[in-house]
């Protein structure tokens, strides 16, 4: 069965959004994006939110046409135009070359693409994120934390019903100093 697997950078304080939305805290350099293509590569699906979607179809579709972009964005802006997406969102009339809409998440609808064969399927975005976690779909979260303080801005948690149990499955530290944190859901009957 496939997996919904949660990778999102977060500050020290656990932001993923400075103020005004601001991102230039992120701390990409070529050893993560990198990492960052390899986690991508083989996914089978992008499940984003609107915002989410907007942001990176507005760059990653010709980002590789850029004579100054470096390796690994011109590697995944080919991984971005040929990764199948589902975009969630009310309010998108319509998407791009490979790109579904659905209008909400519907976890029937996730358990029965989790189930079809291929890779595994990212989720995007804190809305959307959260919304799966209301549903319980989310089975590994990787959560680079930047070594920044934000102070303020959109913590990528919000409150949920509920507990998960988890289990660290591993760690890695970058030599900028982001360090990964990979957690999968713990099994049943096993120490969180």
């Amino acid at each position: 069965m496939r997996r919904i697997i949660l990778s999102a950078s977060v500050s020290l304080d656990g932001y993923f959004e400075g103020p005004d939305r601001s991102l230039e805290w992120h701390m990409v350099d070529h050893e993560l994006h990198e990492h960052f293509n390899e986690q991508s590569r083989g996914m089978g699906a992008f499940l984003l939110g609107r915002v989410n979607y907007e942001l990176m179809e507005s760059f990653w579709p010709t980002a590789d046409s850029d004579p100054a972009s470096t390796g690994p964005v011109r590697e995944f802006a080919g991984i971005w135009r040929e990764t199948p997406k589902i975009v969630f969102s009310r309010t998108l009339e319509r998407a791009e070359g490979n790109t579904a809409i659905r209008r909400e998440v519907d976890p029937e609808e996730i358990l029965a693409l989790k189930a079809q064969p291929g890779g595994d399927m990212a989720v995007g975005g804190a809305e959307l994120a959260a919304a799966f976690r209301q549903h319980d779909l989310i089975d590994e979260y990787r959560l680079y934390v930047h070594p920044v303080l934000l102070g303020e801005g959109r913590p990528l948690f919000s409150p949920a019903d509920g507990r998960t149990a988890l289990r660290l499955a591993g760690t890695r530290t970058f030599g900028n100093g982001v360090v990964m944190l990979h957690h999968v859901r713990a099994e049943a009957g096993s120490p969180a």
